[in-house]
């Protein structure tokens, strides 16, 4: 007896690498970066829901790799993503990454998808929404401190969610600088370069940290910083690299996603355990005062948390369906009698017989 072909339940949409490039030139990305945004403030608005733990983290002289599981009881997900900054170097990226959601009644996937791209959208979105409700009011000038990968992601998404119209932009390698200039050309962002990171943060309401050497740089130094800002320093992810001198630090109101993860990621894992700091969720839903006057200095001390990925895979899987955007892999085995597995197996023989 020949096997049945697969059942419907067998099949998961995966979307490729080509796919997403292709959904995000469909819906446009800066209207995507702004859809993303909006499920990712939805989910900090019922952060409660959610299973909640520090990402899995394998670490190497080199770089790291992560798990980052979360479920908020009727939907699970997680994305696999590594940070490798020597990447770069050798032509590679530093990150790279794919997700999952699954149903939690039956624990049977219902979508895989690449998340290198996606994790650039979805961090982008979470830095914006974090500064629409933290930046000083009516911030026009944002400081772009390292020009990599999420870069442009980042000014688009400020851009399009808090209105961002000029961006001074700072890498400690030129090409980087001319590369984001070059894709922002014609988006209705006013880009000047400048020579120093000092030169870049003058007149800046809003500073964008995001570096990729996995050191205990100064990226930002103390007395670059002035009063009434905020800084999205969203490079540090993981134990010893940070951007950020800890005096300023000391004089800011820190912001962050988890802080059993922050603690150990983030720019806070420089001060003590008992450092004060705010969780995002509680600002959002206003349990708890985000910027309160012109002269305070905020900062969003972002490392990206599991339930920003759920948030942007929940996107994802809402805009697939008419667009074909996507590929049915045969990944369940789902034989007819869920007890007959081997079976199942036996009758795949293609010479209609046993195997040796």
């Amino acid at each position: 007896m020949s096997a049945p072909a697969p059942s419907e339940r067998a099949f998961v949409p995966f979307v490729s690498v080509d796919n997403m490039m292709k959904l995000v030139h469909r819906i446009g990305v800066e209207t995507m970066l702004s859809g993303i945004a909006e499920y990712v403030e939805e989910d900090f608005r019922r952060w409660e829901l959610f299973d909640k733990t520090p990402r899995v983290a394998s670490h190497s002289k080199e770089g790291v790799i992560e798990l980052m599981p979360t479920s908020d009881g009727v939907t699970y997900g997680f994305k696999y993503v590594n940070g490798h900054p020597k990447n770069t170097k050798e032509g590679l990226q530093t990150v790279t990454a794919f997700g999952l959601l699954a149903d939690v009644y039956t624990g049977y996937p219902v979508l895989l998808t690449e998340m290198t791209v996606l994790t650039a959208l979805r961090t982008a979105a979470t830095s914006a929404v974090v500064a629409k409700h933290l930046a000083p009011k009516d911030a026009q000038t944002m400081a772009m401190i390292g020009n990599g990968a999420q870069s442009e992601f980042q000014a688009l998404a400020m851009k399009e969610i808090c209105g961002i119209k000029t961006l001074r932009l700072y890498d400690i390698d030129p090409k980087a600088t001319e590369k984001l200039m070059r894709n922002l050309e014609g988006r209705g962002l006013t880009l000047q370069p400048c020579k120093s990171p000092e030169e870049a943060a003058l007149g800046a309401q809003i500073i964008t940290t995001c570096t990729a050497d996995k050191q205990n740089a100064t990226v930002l130094s103390d007395n670059m910083v002035g009063t009434g800002v905020h800084i999205n320093a969203i490079g540090g992810d993981c134990p010893g690299k940070t951007e950020l001198a800890s005096g300023i630090l000391s004089r800011s109101d820190v912001f962050v996603e988890y802080p059993p993860q922050t603690r150990v990621e983030g720019e806070i894992q420089q001060m003590p355990e008992d450092f004060p700091v705010t969780e995002m969720w509680k600002v959002i839903t206003g349990q708890a005062e985000g910027r309160t006057s012109d002269r305070q200095i905020t900062l969003f001390d972002g490392v990206g948390f599991a339930i920003e990925d759920f948030s942007a895979l929940r996107y994802v899987r809402d805009q697939l369906e008419g667009t074909g955007l996507y590929h049915d892999l045969d990944m369940l085995a789902d034989p007819d009698d869920p007890r007959d597995l081997f079976g199942m197996v036996m009758r795949a023989n293609p010479e209609g017989g046993e195997t040796a």
